[in-house]
């Protein structure tokens, strides 16, 4: 038997390079552990820059981590939304799947109706003719 992909699978090997390190991306900045770092970054940044003895490379009102945040989100906005469609795009495909199944098991269900049906039929007729002939038997 071969061994079939499912819609997962078959979906993921189509990803291009630039498609799975978006999803990486928005995986990544989609994380406690993003936000606990980068915070920690910005504290870090802004106590360096507050308390500095020797030099302050962004002084307060933090003109640059601003610049740099803009940034960030400039970036990782569009490669979110990447990230969601290819989402909405799996949900598509899961769908279909599951409604490609959910076609399979209804003809299924219904070609079993139809044999227990015929059986049923079968079994009537059998009872029917046995009845008929005790009733030719019993009349003789």
């Amino acid at each position: 038997m071969e061994n079939q992909k499912n819609w997962h699978e078959t979906h993921t090997e189509s990803l291009s390079f630039g498609c799975r390190l978006a999803d990486s991306v928005a995986n990544g900045m989609g994380s406690w552990r993003f936000i606990i770092i980068q915070t920690i970054l910005v504290i870090l940044w802004m106590g360096l820059n507050l308390v500095g003895c020797m030099y302050h490379w962004d002084v307060y009102p933090f003109i640059l981590l601003n610049l740099l945040f803009s940034t960030q989100a400039a970036y990782a906005a569009p490669i979110i939304m990447m990230a969601q469609n290819r989402q909405n795009e799996r949900d598509r495909m899961q769908a279909q799947a599951d409604y490609k199944t959910n076609i399979d098991a209804k003809l299924e269900i219904e070609a079993l109706a139809i044999k227990l049906n015929t059986l049923e039929v079968d079994k009537l007729d059998r009872i029917i003719s046995m009845l008929q002939e005790m009733k030719k038997e019993a009349s003789k």
